[in-house]
């Protein structure tokens, strides 16, 4: 319903427009779609099966859990349940953008359970508002056809997450204070989430990106309210970037392989499992795509060889995996040239 509103409020103004205006045009249709498909996988996310689905801690050394602090309200956050467990191990820190940029920090929770659950400290834009701990929640209007509604998240929650962190391992008395390497942080995201983190890709503490079923429109900023996101905004990455896409199937995989292509200054990888939009952000411990970014965080942020052989040289391990195809830039020859 919602594609054919879009498709036939586009042709009906197509006779009127010039060949720019009709380029245009297609990038807005084409943002919505991708925020509305993020949003659609939300929506499975949120069904009875989902919800009633049980968190799971993560395959990681640290079994994880989430939760929502009174000092960082607007936000969910990811960390390993047993802090004192960590023993001489510093946290990482990921700020994630969600789907859809919903304010639903609970929304990816397996995945983001699952790299809390390796030493890192994950904090999502939102609230718990799927899955156990949910608070009852009515459904809300629907939105009239053709109509985009703006973000429930900006991308400054991103940065808003890792000043709360940092401010926490430096306070006495904090359960986070000295547990923080504020050397190891990174930026991440899906979709609309994605678009959020390349928004703050500039902050000069961010160590990687890892940016999932997304990518920047080639014309425009787009018609979401709020998301002025152009392709100029890959010309501030200045660390090396992964994108995890879906495959052809994904709505964002031209976005993303365009971004990928356009990307010459730093080392830049685009890892692809043919699953579409949706990911593996649903399946236990957050699936393949999970293990990817985990691999990506412990070789960028720890220099962690083991993880590194998954992306570097001519027999890497995703080289080697038949369900995964990937393409890198600007990389090193050998995992020690990190």
């Amino acid at each position: 319903m919602l594609r054919f509103a879009l498709t036939q409020s586009f042709y009906a103004i197509l006779p009127r427009m010039t060949s720019h205006d009709i380029r245009r045009a297609v990038s807005h249709v084409l943002l919505a779609a991708l925020v509305f498909a993020s949003t659609g996988a939300l929506g499975a996310a949120q069904s009875a099966d989902s919800n009633n689905r049980p968190d799971t801690p993560g395959t990681g050394r640290f079994p994880a859990l989430k939760e929502e602090v009174t000092s960082l309200p607007g936000h969910v956050v990811y960390r390993p349940k047993d802090l004192v467990a960590l023993g001489g191990m510093k946290l990482g820190v990921v700020a994630w953008g969600n789907g859809g940029c919903s304010d639903d920090g609970a929304s990816s929770r397996l995945h983001l359970l699952e790299i809390a659950s390796h030493g890192y400290l994950v904090i999502a834009s939102g609230r718990i508002l799927s899955g156990p701990g949910a608070p009852p929640r009515a459904p809300g209007p629907a939105p009239q056809p053709g109509q985009i509604l703006p973000p429930r998240t900006k991308a400054s929650d991103l940065t808003d997450a890792l000043d709360w962190a940092l401010a926490e391992n430096a306070r006495a008395g904090s359960p986070l204070f000295g547990r923080i390497d504020p050397a190891l942080v990174a930026y991440s995201g899906w979709s609309c989430g994605g678009l959020q983190a390349l928004q703050v890709a500039k902050d000069p503490r961010v160590k990687t990106m890892v940016l999932h079923n997304t990518g920047v429109l080639n014309d425009g900023p787009g018609a979401i309210p709020g998301m002025d996101v152009r392709k100029d905004a890959l010309a501030t990455l200045h660390t090396p970037t992964i994108y995890i896409l879906g495959g052809p199937k994904d709505i964002a995989y031209p976005n993303g392989m365009d971004d990928f292509a356009r990307i010459t200054h730093v080392p830049v990888a685009v890892a692809n499992l043919p699953v579409g939009h949706g990911g593996t952000f649903l399946e236990p411990n957050g699936g393949a795509a999970a293990s990817v970014a985990v691999s990506w965080l412990d070789w960028q942020l720890r220099g962690d060889m083991q993880s590194a052989a998954r992306f570097v040289g001519e027999n890497c391990g995703l080289c080697q995996d038949a369900q995964w195809s990937l393409q890198r830039k600007q990389f090193p020859a050998t995992a020690s040239g990190h």
